[in-house]
């Protein structure tokens, strides 16, 4: 493969933001990002952020309309790294899990689930019912990552953005895409207890 690239998909989950943050680091890494976004993640983009759709098209490298199950994506030929679900919305999951391609971003998934690539899905959704819980299982047992983003406290991150370019670069780690700007543990730095 010459040109690294990423499927990303925004799904209507809370967190419209950790798809954006992705589709940043993406760019800052060279790696070329093919973005498909669900109707629900529109509605979620219009209330939690001040960004157009357009906007949003304009990060990424090529975007596709959420209904065009031909895309190059749906085409386990089109040689990517493999998918991040970011975030991923309980509705997406289970599409996934039972594969149900009945969009582009479900297919795509499914794609890369029988490409034997790496799929990521950011679940968003708590508390979570004994359904989501083996929707999750299934993904896993068909090689799927299920990776919410959880907030890593130790670095004590000054700010909302920096947790969530935290939560998407340690999600990227799982692509072997290396964010440079990612705070990492190291045990060996003395803690202020340590130093007393």
């Amino acid at each position: 493969m010459e040109k690294r690239r990423l499927i990303v998909g925004i799904s209507g989950a809370t967190g419209f933001q950790y798809g954006l943050k992705a589709l940043e680091l993406l760019k800052e890494l060279d790696v070329e990002s093919h973005l498909v976004v669900s109707k629900a993640a529109e509605l979620t983009r219009h209330y939690e952020t001040d960004i157009t759709s357009h906007d949003v098209a304009a990060k990424a490298d090529v975007v596709y309309p959420i209904g065009n199950v031909g895309a190059s994506i749906a085409s386990g030929s089109f040689k990517t790294l493999g998918m991040l679900v970011v975030p991923c919305s309980m509705r997406s999951l289970a599409a996934i899990a039972n594969g149900i391609s009945d969009n582009l971003l479900t297919r795509a998934a499914d794609v890369v689930l029988k490409e034997r690539r790496r799929l990521v899905l950011m679940t968003r959704e708590a508390p979570l019912h004994l359904g989501h819980l083996r929707n999750m299982v299934a993904v896993t047992e068909m090689g799927g990552v299920i990776f919410p983003p959880v907030p890593a406290f130790y670095h004590k991150l000054p700010s909302i953005e920096e947790m969530i370019t935290y939560s998407v670069g340690r999600a990227l780690d799982l692509f072997d895409l290396d964010v440079k700007a990612l705070p990492r543990w190291s045990p060996d730095q003395p803690t202020d207890s340590q130093s007393q």
